[in-house]
């Protein structure tokens, strides 16, 4: 074996407390989906307790998923985290296929999608970025001003992270807690404000009556199963919002006391996401109508259902602040986009690390540079994600992440239960809450939504499954290759 390079490092360094985990957790998950996604969910639903019902249920989703991680996560302390958990309940095989799947859409595809959110709102300060500002065309893919401004802050990210682990935590914490403030702010301005009016409870007089309305304002009834759809449906806008909470555990090798930080502040973390999310929608419908019309010209007649551009959380603001709130949101989402992309950029250069470290991915991304990260992977990560910034449509982009997102959660939580059989002796310094009822509670809950994502976004998702099966054949080529 050769020594090192002195330019390389051959350890990270532990150098994240129990805060700087929970503001990853808390960071990677809020991104631009609070902002936006509750327009989409309130046409497919069309009343506040549906509404109201679907973030609750996604936080318990979330949180349940935490709190069974936290046993994974005691026991493999290690960088890769999930990638790690996976490999040694079930192989090698559903290891790589995982990696594999995350670096082609979970982790790029999302850097992705956020950055493009980055662009759209940094357009209401320079319209040249907007998506219609077209420069060259590509075959069948358009090229604009905005997706090459999304890439350059994709650079910007990776290369600021690629100056050690002090870098990446600084932009974390400032830009995490600088939204978690605004965040708070807007709930209690909204609702406070909101006290004063009848919104609120307008908006709860007739909370269990589903609709869906359609883009031209046209509004069906919805009951029995196809409210099961609509309402499952609805769901990947929430769960996109809260995804990436598991990013913290691909840090676990710059983790001080990983055993016990990464569970309370998966937990943490995630609860916390939670209640700001549910607070957010209490605020938007104590200001704003749920239901609109796509035609009509003020905020308060489009409603929550037809907020320009999907734009729910500046709606809200301008009722307050009139018409500076756009530029005021569009500053915040500007905020909380960057800060979430640093967190993803950060965390998932290590579960590339890990893989390379065993011989399942390309050889360079294997190295820690002198600042002792993963620099080599960092920028594989940057440039494949930039790629995606050109190759589709935000919404594409969510539903291929999530509903393979889901897939993987969903194997990593059965992975407990393998382990608890394979390795029943094996050190678990954090236990699994209500474990065999909780995680299985998800498992059963994950499944159906998939079902539910299947049925009627056959496209995309059938797009997220077969992504990951090409892992197989990659998989079965690499390991041929490394013999």
């Amino acid at each position: 074996m050769t020594p090192a390079s002195t330019d390389e490092k051959t350890d990270f360094k532990r150098s994240l407390g129990l805060l700087d985990s929970t503001l990853i957790v808390s960071g990677s998950m809020i991104g631009s989906g609070i902002f936006i996604v509750s327009a989409d969910m309130a046409r497919n639903l069309g009343a506040s307790g549906w509404l109201l019902l679907l973030w609750v249920l996604t936080g318990i989703i979330t949180v349940t998923a935490a709190l069974s991680y936290g046993e994974l996560a005691g026991m493999m302390p290690k960088a890769g985290g999930q990638y790690v958990y996976i490999q040694r309940a079930f192989g090698p095989l559903w290891g790589f296929v995982y990696g594999w799947t995350v670096f082609m859409v979970i982790q790029t595809g999302t850097i992705a999608a956020v950055a493009v959110a980055f662009a759209r709102y940094t357009a209401v300060f320079v319209p040249a970025f907007n998506p219609q500002n077209v420069l060259f065309t590509l075959g069948a893919i358009k090229v604009s001003l905005g997706q090459l401004f999304a890439i350059s802050s994709l650079v910007l990210l990776t290369w600021i992270n690629s100056q050690g682990i002090q870098s990446g935590k600084i932009i974390q914490n400032v830009f995490t807690s600088a939204k978690l403030i605004a965040l708070f702010g807007i709930i209690l301005l909204g609702i406070g404000v909101g006290l004063g009016k009848d919104t609120l409870s307008a908006n709860l007089q007739h909370a269990w009556e589903a609709t869906t309305t359609s883009a031209d304002g046209s509004v069906m009834p919805l009951a029995g199963m196809a409210l099961v759809l609509a309402f499952g449906t609805s769901m990947v806008g929430s769960l996109f919002s809260a995804d990436a909470w598991n990013n913290v555990t691909f840090i676990a090798g710059e983790i001080k006391n990983p055993r016990k930080n990464i569970p309370l502040a998966l937990f943490f973390g995630t609860l916390m996401v939670t209640v700001i999310y549910t607070l957010a929608n209490v605020s938007y419908l104590s200001i704003l109508p749920l239901k609109g019309s796509p035609v009509a010209t003020d905020v308060i007649g489009r409603g929550i259902q037809f907020a320009e551009f999907d734009r729910v959380a500046t709606a809200a603001a301008q009722t307050i602040f009139g018409n500076v709130a756009v530029g005021i949101m569009a500053a915040l989402i500007m905020v909380s986009t960057f800060g979430c992309n640093n967190g993803l950029i950060l965390a998932g250069a290590r579960l590339y690390y890990a893989m390379a470290q065993d011989g399942l991915f390309l050889k360079q991304a294997s190295h820690l540079n002198r600042n002792a990260v993963p620099g080599r992977a960092l920028w594989l990560q940057c440039l494949w994600a930039s790629l995606l910034c050109l190759s589709g449509t935000y919404g594409d982009l969510l539903d291929y992440c999530t509903f393979a997102s889901l897939v993987f959660y969903i194997v990593t939580i059965t992975g407990i239960f393998v382990l608890r059989r394979k390795e029943p002796n094996a050190e678990r310094p954090y236990k699994a809450v209500g474990y065999p009822l909780v995680p299985a509670l998800y498992i059963v809950a994950g499944l159906t939504i998939c079902g539910i994502l299947l049925w009627t976004k056959t496209f995309n998702t059938g797009m997220g499954l077969l992504i990951a099966g090409l892992g197989i054949p990659v998989y079965i080529w690499t390991k041929r290759s490394n013999a």
